[in-house]
């Protein structure tokens, strides 16, 4: 009787515990009716924009990881616009930010990251590419730069660091002085200014979910 009566117990604490250790997910994150789950997903819902840090500094392979996560980014016809000046010389910020209102933010940080752009592209014309490489306009840049931005969001976010992206271009009272101390080349623009480092705060992320927002097929 013992025995029996530690069996069914065994087998009700078994079929207590299966849906709890389910979660909602199954091995790869695939849905199994309670939505996806998984470590990127996460790290997506996660993200937030911090704007207060401590003065620890950031290693250097993490912020080697967060600009290899930058450079990964998906970019028209393969062009890879993108080019980044690393500052830490609080010294400097004065002159490279003149007149930025996120001055107190950039203080604030560990390091902060100018992420610029090559608004044009050199190569041989799409219907003779054979021919002598031609510079023209790079009509998608800015989308590059916005991905490689998020790119490197989430990264420090994976990483337990905080960050804020503030816009450059196309405010030219915010990137003049940018691309002047940093010596920018012509065609080169400044595109944003990411501070970055270790969260003062226990920051929280928004809920920025609306189904209302989706349309299936057309509006």
């Amino acid at each position: 009787m013992k025995k029996n009566l530690l069996f069914y117990l065994a087998v009700l604490t078994v079929w207590v515990m299966m849906p709890l250790s389910g979660c909602g997910k199954q091995e790869g994150g695939k849905p199994s009716g309670g939505g996806v789950d998984n470590e990127t997903i996460r790290t997506i819902m996660q993200r937030k924009s911090v704007r207060a840090f401590t003065d620890e500094p950031i290693p250097a392979a993490y912020m080697e990881a967060m600009l290899k996560a930058s450079m990964a980014a998906p970019t028209g016809s393969n062009i890879q616009p993108w080019y980044f000046v690393v500052l830490t010389d609080k010294s400097k910020y004065e002159h490279v930010f003149e007149n930025n209102f996120n001055m107190r933010i950039f203080n604030s940080a560990a390091a902060v990251v100018v992420f610029c752009a090559d608004t044009t592209v050199t190569r041989p014309p799409r219907d003779n590419p054979d021919g002598a490489p031609v510079t023209r306009p790079n009509g998608t840049w800015r989308d590059d730069l916005g991905a490689c931005t998020e790119n490197f969001l989430l990264a420090a976010e994976s990483l337990g660091l905080g960050a804020v992206w503030t816009a450059a271009y196309p405010y030219s009272e915010r990137y003049a002085s940018m691309k002047r101390e940093l010596g920018l080349p012509d065609p080169v623009l400044p595109y944003c200014a990411v501070a970055v480092g270790w969260p003062a705060n226990d920051e929280q992320p928004k809920d920025k979910w609306k189904p209302d927002r989706i349309h299936y097929e057309r509006w």
